[in-house]
């Protein structure tokens, strides 16, 4: 037929790129491109290069190698505390916050009553900043006018919940794990929501019981979401820093990494050299956990 063999048979060529969307594609990839290099990667490296420096912001830069890190590891007594603190708060929104997070989307995607406002108020936290929440936890857990002294009753000697250094940091994990648990369970909520019915349905008529039909059929297809959570809440548990800022400048028990570098860089001792170090050392074990968790889940990927 004439009008078919009059069909143009050959591939289409590449698309050639005008000049104006050579500007477009340069505007809206090379900017974030940029701001990315200018705020978040290009501090990353100047701390790694001044972290074998000596300086105290105004004067000479000094290489001194390896000397910052040999002090931090052998004689800077906060920075071991600081490290096991932030090691609980890893493990306290890994295995505590995160699974009941977990339970609650779990009791809400059965759909129980009221379940909008439960997710609301179980939510609402989330929109509150660490700052926010270490000022709430003063409110709670104060000493003298806190209202859990005040609700069992503890008025002649009071427990001091903040000023203890062996109770301040499992109220501030508590404190912390309320916002953490919201964030979690919206996270898993809408996971739930995708998954297949048929699936459940299946498992039911072979026999399953609810509890084998979630962790051997539902879990698993939250693969995504787990890969969410997990990356999520490594960074949450190093990078704490407001709420013990807000609840006692993170001394007393409530040591950190972060609030130890900030007090050597913006401090009054100015060691921008040795605070770099305790930076890159956060940045070494953040990576690590974020690149070990994600490798295992794309390795689990591929096997499935």
């Amino acid at each position: 037929m004439p009008f078919i063999s009059g069909r143009r048979t050959g591939r289409r060529g590449t698309r050639r790129y005008t000049r104006r969307d050579l500007v477009v594609l340069g505007v809206l990839l090379g900017l974030p491109v940029l701001l990315d290099l200018a705020i978040v990667w290009g501090p990353t490296l100047a701390s790694v290069v001044l972290s074998f420096t000596s300086w105290d912001g105004i004067g000479d830069i000094k290489w001194v190698g390896t000397r910052n890190y040999v002090n931090l590891f052998t004689n800077y007594p906060q920075f071991w505390p600081a490290a096991r603190h932030n090691l609980l708060w890893l493990a306290f929104l890994g295995l505590v916050a995160t699974p009941f997070g977990l339970l609650l989307a779990v009791l809400i995607d059965r759909g129980v009553r009221f379940s909008r406002f439960y997710q609301s108020t179980l939510y609402m936290p989330v929109v509150l900043s660490l700052a926010v929440v270490g000022f709430i936890a003063q409110l709670v857990f104060s000493r003298d006018q806190g209202a859990l002294n005040a609700v069992i009753g503890d008025t002649e000697t009071p427990t001091d919940w903040l000023g203890d250094p062996d109770l301040n940091i499992w109220m501030i994990l508590l404190a912390a794990a309320w916002r953490h648990t919201g964030y979690v369970m919206i996270l898993y909520l809408a996971g739930l929501k995708a998954v297949d019915q048929s699936l459940k349905e299946a498992a039911a008529i072979d026999g399953a019981s609810e509890a084998q039909t979630f962790f051997r059929v539902v879990f698993p297809t939250l693969r995504p979401v787990n890969v969410i959570v997990g990356v999520i809440t490594v960074i949450e548990s190093l990078r704490a820093f407001d709420i013990v800022y807000a609840v006692n400048h993170g001394r007393n028990g409530l040591e950190l990494l972060s609030v130890l570098v900030t007090d050597n860089i913006i401090g009054e001792a100015s060691r921008i050299g040795f605070g770099s170090a305790i930076a890159v050392v956060l940045l070494t074990v953040s990576l690590g956990f974020v690149v070990t968790y994600l490798v295992q889940e794309l390795r689990g990927e591929k096997d499935r």
